[in-house]
């Protein structure tokens, strides 16, 4: 696998562990989580929306260079 299909899998499997994250932050978290449990899910949903943007960034540049 090349470096450039790696990075469009670990991108794919980060983007997953921010939906679970965010799933975790606002209804599978234990009652006693605090604070920190809603803000995880704050960041798991800006994880959520940023990361396919930059997947599909990285695609299209991707696709241009010649390696």
């Amino acid at each position: 696998m090349s470096l450039r299909g790696f990075h469009i899998v670990f991108i794919t499997l980060t983007t997953l562990l921010c939906v679970f994250m965010t799933v975790w932050g606002f209804a599978l978290a234990p009652a006693d989580a605090g604070s920190m449990a809603p803000v995880m899910g704050f960041l798991g949903v800006l994880g959520t929306i940023g990361l396919p943007v930059y997947g599909v960034y990285f695609y299209r540049k991707a696709k241009k260079l010649v390696l």
